[in-house]
Parts: structure tokens; sequence; C-alpha cells
């Protein structure tokens, strides 16, 4: 379930994420046409969101190492997702400090504990 878009909510999110990749920057990267960029978001290995002052549709920087997404991240947005958090949550989750981690699940999961933070995100939809 996605839930509208506000405005407030982006800019929130743009200050939380230190770094941005456009979709075009996206392909690049991963050495993708932008075709498979896009169809890596509906499949929910990636999320993305409108940033920046002309709101083009970008995905946090660190969902992608050495040139890959990050191999557990879509389980634990699959598991947000399914939990009805729409993507600005998602991405919202993934970056918020947790002191019991210590630190932000986005790190933990470029970590490599995924089943950590999934355990967390299930816990999180309750």
């Amino acid at each position: 379930m996605l839930k509208p878009w506000h405005p407030w909510t982006v800019t929130e999110l743009e200050q939380l994420v230190p770094a941005w990749l456009n979709l075009p920057e996206v392909a690049a990267t991963l050495g993708l046409p932008i075709t498979k960029v896009h169809s890596l978001i509906s499949e929910r290995s990636l999320v993305s969101v409108r940033v920046g002052e002309r709101k083009i549709r970008s995905v946090p920087a660190e969902f992608l190492a050495d040139g890959e997404v990050l191999d557990s991240l879509k389980g634990t947005v699959v598991v947000l997702a399914d939990s009805g958090y729409g993507d600005e949550d998602i991405i919202r989750w993934l970056y918020t400090e947790d002191e019991s981690l210590p630190g932000r699940p986005i790190d933990a999961l470029r970590a490599g504990r995924k089943t950590e933070i999934r355990r967390r995100a299930q816990a999180a939809a309750w």
C-alpha cells in the first residue's frame, strides 16, 4: 500500500540520506539499461522517491555496493512493504538511527547483518 506523496516527507528524506543517485546514474553504476533499473524498482529490489528541486526519481546511493544492488536490500524492502510501508517510509526506516543497533539499519545491512535487520523490520510492522 503506497502512502500519498507529501513534499515535507521528501524534504526530510533528502536531508536524512547523505547521497542520492538518479535512475540514469543507477543504470550507469550497475552497467544496465535504464529499463532494467525500472524493473529492479518494480520488483522491489530497489526503492526510489522523487527528490531535489526538479523532483527527479532517485535511489539512495548506499543501496548499491561494488557495482551491484545491495544483496540484502530486497528481502528487507519486501518485509517492510508487505507491512504497509510506502517507499518514503522504507527509506526513512533504513536511515533512522537506532540506539539498540547501534547505528542505522542501512549500515547494518551493508555490514552483512541482514537477519537481525529483517527481524527488526518484521517487529516494526507490529
